[in-house]
């Protein structure tokens, strides 16, 4: 049997949300060891002017407590 924990990170990206999960994964990844998924909860952007300037994720990520 195995145990789950799972965690909820906030990352940002200037490219897209797709970067932006990347980067929080990325990040988890440093102390957190044995990731098994990530589920986006919420997306949303900062706009400036007529462009946007970050796209935001609010991500779950699940691991594996070994």
């Amino acid at each position: 049997m195995a145990v789950l924990k799972v965690i909820e990170v906030l990352a940002s990206s200037k490219k897209s949300w797709e970067e932006a999960t990347q980067n929080a994964v990325k990040h988890a990844s440093k102390s957190v060891k044995h990731i098994r998924s990530v589920y986006v909860q919420e997306q949303s952007a900062v706009v400036d002017g007529e462009d946007v300037a970050e796209y935001r994720v609010n991500v779950k990520i699940t691991f594996e407590v070994k």
